[in-house]
């Protein structure tokens, strides 16, 4: 996966807008313009504060269906996405939550949205939607029969859920890259809101070998120059929000705090790797 090629930038921040509940999700509150304006204001504010990317989720319908989502979702959100990519400039992907990758894959094929994230691509995980499997084999064959250039971004023993068994890192990375055949890795804590530690991100990097790893959740301004040491960009969500909660919309001004302290270690790893002397070929 070329980060440069979709982010412009190889350590790219990509914001998220957490979608209001969609039409039959147990919220769902009877307006879809509510949820369009709603989407258009964050998206604004994620564009204005600085992030390289966009990934739109239907965070707000759980509790989630395990795999696919009601057709209607699939209409909604294609619709939402639509409006925001003709809204930004940055790349915009998919989430749809808690595992519908094909109908992710459907919805950025159609309206050419840059790349999706894929919760269980490989492998299975004990979650509070059941056991959810992987369907890397469905997904790979679905891409190639739309033509789509779609990055797909996969987690690796998502946050939220524990995987049947007791599988290394390492391997777990291994596979889902080698064996899911993901553009890039997603690393995060076992929680919304909880990063994963420096040491994982680091096992993950030297697995990749060279995918991208994203960091996937917990990170803040805080802990940001410390955790992009070890990874090449990050997905972000609550430190975004206003007061820093997940419920809140979007503030520009946290999403400038944030995207400002994640380009400085950016810069610095760019300046390290500039600095390094030239290997000649023997």
């Amino acid at each position: 996966m070329d980060l440069t090629q979709i982010f412009n930038t190889t350590n790219p921040v990509i914001g998220v807008v957490h979608l209001l509940p969609l039409p039959t999700s147990p919220r769902w509150g009877g307006s879809l313009n509510a949820v369009i304006e709603r989407a258009e204001q964050e998206a604004t504010a994620l564009a204005a504060g600085g992030v390289d990317g966009i990934i739109v989720e239907n965070f707000f319908d759980a509790p989630f269906t395990k795999e696919k989502v009601d057709p209607v979702v699939i209409s909604a959100m294609t619709l939402i996405v639509d409006r925001i990519k003709n809204l930004v400039v940055v790349p915009v992907g998919i989430n749809l939550l808690r595992n519908d990758a094909v109908g992710a894959m459907a919805i950025a094929s159609t309206i050419n949205a840059q790349f999706i994230r894929v919760n269980v691509l490989t492998g299975i995980m004990a979650t509070d939607q059941g056991l959810i499997e992987g369907n890397a084999h469905e997904l790979l064959r679905y891409r190639r029969q739309l033509d789509a250039d779609v990055a797909i971004l996969a987690d690796v023993l998502v946050k939220h859920a524990r995987p049947l068994g007791t599988p290394n890192l390492t391997t777990a990375v291994q596979d889902t890259i080698e064996r899911g055949l993901a553009d890039g890795v997603i690393l995060s804590g076992w929680a919304t809101g909880s990063p994963p530690s420096l040491e994982d991100l680091e096992l993950a990097t030297a697995a990749a070998q060279g995918t991208p790893v994203f960091i996937g959740s917990g990170a803040d301004w805080d802990n940001i120059g410390k955790l992009m040491t070890a990874a090449d960009g990050v997905i972000v969500a609550s430190s975004l929000k206003r007061h820093g909660k997940i419920s809140e919309p979007v503030d520009p001004i946290r999403v400038a705090q944030f995207v400002e302290a994640a380009k400085e270690v950016s810069t610095s790893k760019e300046k390290t790797k500039s600095q390094q002397p030239l290997k000649l070929r023997s």
